[in-house]
């Protein structure tokens, strides 16, 4: 059997960014104290994420191969089936890595356990050894999460963990009709967010405690997604009554752009990595084929 690929992935410090811009730590310290802040636990958090970074390389046997790639550099990253993928940093770079992923293992590390909630980044940096270790022994556990997808017809499609956005990528109204258990309707709205168990405790919640309604969420384990229309406006030519709604494995929602310009199709925040959503064309959105596989 091939030794394992380790895929160690990292997103840049707001320190890195702050040096790429100022040039030197002394000039971002006086660009931050201008905005009543200091650098202090800026470069703290920094030197958590490079400790941590380095606790996970030196965990690597040295007979196994190993590639580090920064998060705005996936899109571009080639991967193997026999990659054992580690996450070094917040919660939110796992939905990152899993769109890009189909099966591999993935290894959620947590830099620093005072600042992130460690949902999905559940392991503290010195555990790294044991865990590839297990992986290797075949006997760790894992958490499998369902993930979202959304297709158009020419064949294009997008993954999600947390939620598909479809909408218009500015703040004016996105306008389409929706079609889902026989049931169709045109709206004008803010758009739709369709959510997994995985991402119903974050911008799903925050939609329904807006709502001040019940609304029967996935658990995280769920197959189940949940979609959610924004702030549906009322009209002659729009309505309001299917603006929420729990999609079955087995099921799909249909959403039919009328947006001559503008209609976008994102998940998990990440708006640069979006599909074109223009007039007359329809997105299927139904639960996807491949799973995160998160080490538990």
């Amino acid at each position: 059997m091939a030794l394992p690929r380790v895929v160690v992935v990292h997103r840049a410090t707001e320190y890195d960014g702050l040096i790429a811009r100022h040039g030197t730590h002394g000039q971002a310290a006086f660009f931050l104290g201008g905005r009543d802040r200091s650098i202090d636990p800026v470069f703290e958090a920094h030197s958590r994420q490079a400790t941590a970074m380095s606790t996970v390389l030196k965990a690597i046997p040295g007979r196994w191969r190993r590639a580090v790639v920064a998060r705005d550099d996936l899109s571009r990253f080639l991967s193997s089936p026999d990659d054992v993928v580690v996450a070094v940093g917040q919660d939110g770079l796992i939905p990152n890595v899993a769109k890009y992923l189909d099966g591999q293992p993935v290894i959620g590390i947590n830099p620093d356990a005072s600042r992130n909630d460690g949902i999905l980044v559940r392991h503290l940096p010195a555990a790294a050894v044991d865990l590839l270790a297990d992986i290797r022994a075949d006997r760790v556990r894992f958490d499998e999460r369902a993930m979202v997808r959304g297709s158009l017809a020419d064949g294009q499609s997008i993954v999600a963990l947390n939620e598909l956005f479809i909408g218009h990528r500015s703040h004016q109204s996105a306008r389409y009709t929706v079609r889902f258990d026989g049931t169709r309707e045109r709206h004008s709205s803010s758009g739709v967010v369709v959510a997994t168990g995985t991402g119903a405790t974050g911008w799903a919640r925050s939609i329904c405690r807006e709502r001040g309604a019940p609304i029967e969420k996935p658990a995280a384990g769920d197959d189940r997604l949940l979609f959610l229309v924004r702030e549906a406006f009322p009209s002659v030519r729009t309505q309001t009554n299917l603006t929420a709604g729990s999609i079955d494995p087995d099921d799909k929602l249909l959403v039919r752009s009328e947006m001559d310009d503008g209609g976008v199709i994102f998940g998990d925040g990440v708006e640069p990595d979006a599909l074109q959503f223009g007039w007359g064309e329809v997105c299927t959105v139904a639960l996807a084929d491949q799973r995160l596989r998160l080490v538990a």
